[in-house]
């Protein structure tokens, strides 16, 4: 290439450097991984480089080892510190898997009724075959769609509210 136009690019790359910055933030809003995050990171150091006068071979070296620093150094911990103060709570189908309950109708592998000691009452199947007379503890294995699929369980449940 012609040196005018090593000349240009080397005078306007801080506007490639603002762009790429607008978009890796664009991206990293979508993705929220922190990833895009990291990458733009690398290219506000290109752009530091770039208004420091340094060629442009240059800023890439510099922006590739901040963001190479960022993704190695930084990315994890945030990610650790931003996850810790995540809800661990299970919520819908699955807070009601492990639930202890009490057969409210006998339970068979076509259907029954169980109270759970959450207070919800849900049709129910049982897991393994056989029957589940009225008033047999029982634990929630898994949930096939409106059914709880449950087990009898040898611990002591506590009577649901009616």
């Amino acid at each position: 290439m012609d040196f005018a136009v090593w000349e240009f690019i080397g005078q306007w790359a801080w506007v490639g450097w603002i762009v790429l910055i607008a978009l890796f933030l664009a991206i990293e809003v979508m993705a929220g991984e922190l990833t895009f995050l990291m990458l733009a990171l690398g290219s506000a150091a290109g752009i530091v480089a770039a208004l420091a006068g340094a060629p442009v071979w240059l800023q890439v070296i510099i922006a590739a080892v901040a963001a190479v620093a960022g993704l190695t150094l930084l990315r994890a911990p945030l990610l650790r510190r931003l996850r810790r103060s995540s809800d661990p709570q299970k919520f819908n189908v699955d807070a009601l898997i492990g639930l202890n309950g009490m057969v409210t109708e006998t339970v068979t592998a076509i259907g029954g009724r169980v109270k759970l000691v959450n207070g919800d009452s849900w049709s129910a199947r049982v897991q393994a075959g056989g029957e589940l007379p009225p008033a047999t503890p029982v634990v929630v294995q898994q949930i096939n769609g409106a059914t709880a699929i449950v087990t009898r369980t040898t611990a002591t449940t506590p009577t649901p509210e009616s």
